[in-house]
């Protein structure tokens, strides 16, 4: 019962919660291109990480299912075998997407240059 009141009176909170976890906000950025299957979210996420290039099935299976429970993504089951199955953006996922963007335009105009600075200290 507190919990439900404490979303309902700090939306930013709620906010938190919804994108907490390493991958989520990329997997919303990945999607807004369109339909994507398991795989080439996986891919997608491992494109341009350094250092551990590995995200585990079972984290990001994880990351999927609280997208999907959010109401940030939708997951279609084909029913065929081998199973094929794609995830896409629901219409608040992609009401999202300008979200994700300005963290990633601030990002790059406020992060390139703090990396740059602490470097050179």
């Amino acid at each position: 019962m507190a919990k439900a009141i404490l979303a309902r009176s700090c939306p930013v909170a709620a906010f938190q919660k919804m994108i907490s976890g390493k991958y989520k906000l990329r997997i919303v950025w990945d999607l807004k291109d369109g339909p994507r299957r398991y795989g080439e979210i996986r891919s997608g996420l491992l494109r341009g990480t350094t250092g551990s290039a590995e995200i585990t099935p079972r984290v990001l299976s994880r990351e999927l299912k609280a997208l999907t429970a959010s109401g940030l993504i939708d997951r279609k089951d084909f029913g065929e075998v081998p199973p094929k199955v794609e995830y896409r953006l629901t219409r608040k996922g992609k009401s999202f997407v300008p979200v994700v963007a300005a963290i990633r335009e601030w990002g790059e105009r406020n992060l390139g240059e703090t990396a740059v600075v602490d470097a050179a200290e």
